[in-house]
């Protein structure tokens, strides 16, 4: 499915983040709920050679991969009337700079008390991707992260600031991939600093 075929049949969509868009969605947007889709689990295994790394040392961004036993939390911003138009032109824009990604429609479960779920639009780079790097153990990928920097600022920021949202937002989860990969990453940095 592609972002412009819902725009001729949308006047409302909902659109939900698992990576850099919880803290930056950098569009309009009518409201936004924390929430979970299930069936997918949040993994640093695509390469960012614009954003958060370069072409000589890619960063680490996060995609989802299909996992029936998953939960991934995340943001979801519903738009609304040209909100739907220009956000989707936005993120057209701002994920494929770092390689195509493909679209799904997923069903989001907001985090409130007694909300429905709805149908949200989801962006995922897939192994087709030329920059989707793959598995790697969180050690490595720390290592990735702490030493990129982008067009946007240093992968590390990116990581970090994942981490702070789902403390934050959803303290009750434990998302144990992004965690270890946290912790690995500030093991080098700490490293590389004593090393100054």
């Amino acid at each position: 499915m592609k972002p412009q075929d819902i725009i001729a049949s949308k006047s409302s969509l909902w659109i939900f983040g698992y990576g850099s868009l919880v803290w930056k969605p950098d569009f309009k947007y009518k409201r936004s709920e924390v929430g979970y889709i299930q069936g997918y689990k949040r993994r640093f295994w695509h390469g960012d050679n614009f954003h958060r790394g370069n072409d000589e040392t890619p960063g680490r961004v996060v995609t989802l991969i299909e996992d029936d036993d998953a939960t991934t939390w995340g943001v979801a911003f519903e738009v609304s009337g040209s909100q739907v138009e220009e956000s989707l032109k936005y993120l057209d824009v701002r994920e494929t700079v770092c390689g195509g990604y493909v679209t799904k429609m997923v069903e989001f479960f907001p985090g409130g008390e007694a909300q429905a779920p709805v149908q949200a639009l989801v962006y995922i780079a897939t192994s087709e991707n030329p920059l989707y790097l793959g598995p790697a153990t969180p050690e490595e990928i720390g290592a990735q992260i702490a030493v990129c920097r982008g067009k946007t600022g240093h992968n590390l920021e990116y990581l970090l600031r994942l981490a702070q949202f789902m403390r934050s937002s959803c303290p009750d989860v434990e998302d144990h991939h992004l965690y270890a990969v946290e912790a690995a990453a500030l093991i080098v940095v700490s490293c590389l600093l004593a090393a100054q």
